[in-house]
């Protein structure tokens, strides 16, 4: 089984603080709201969002994926930094097994740098390439675009 890793920053002008509360710890109420054509719902199917927790979205009936389930694996409040695994999903993956991510908001010049790393663990005699995961990656930095824009609109919001 081979692991393809790929990191991607985006700059942000929101303080981490703000940006990772909306993306994380309080994504089930914000993301549904600031992308409704995309994403149904979000909630905890297991845990109150600590280590350990699972968290289903429900994509959009427009959406080739109907929903998927994260384990949340690590959660650093303090430093602003989540680790999750992709545990399941609507749609059969060919050659994906299960995709590990690290999100983390670094403080710089006066808001953040949001790191975001992806492990990609291909299934047993499957080969992945960049193609394979490259609509997974554009949605994400897509999401973090929205929310950035959202918390500008909405200075109290996560505040």
């Amino acid at each position: 089984m081979g692991v393809i890793t790929y990191s991607q920053e985006f700059k942000s002008v929101v303080a981490p603080s703000r940006m990772f509360k909306a993306l994380i710890l309080d994504s089930h109420n914000i993301i549904p709201k600031i992308v409704p054509e995309g994403i149904k719902s979000v909630e905890f199917i297991e845990g109150d969002g600590g280590v350990g927790s699972i968290k289903k979205t429900n994509f959009a009936e427009s959406s080739p994926i109907k929903y998927t389930k994260h384990k949340i694996d690590a959660l650093d409040v303090d430093n602003y930094c989540c680790k999750y695994t992709l545990i399941e999903s609507g749609v059969q993956f060919d050659k994906i097994d299960f995709v590990v991510y690290e999100v983390k908001f670094v403080m710089a010049d006066g808001g953040c740098i949001c790191k975001m790393t992806s492990e990609y663990h291909a299934k047993e005699g499957c080969e992945l390439k960049e193609d394979d995961i490259k609509q997974g990656k554009d949605k994400a930095i897509g999401l973090v675009k929205s929310i950035e824009k959202y918390l500008l609109a909405n200075p109290d919001v996560c505040a």
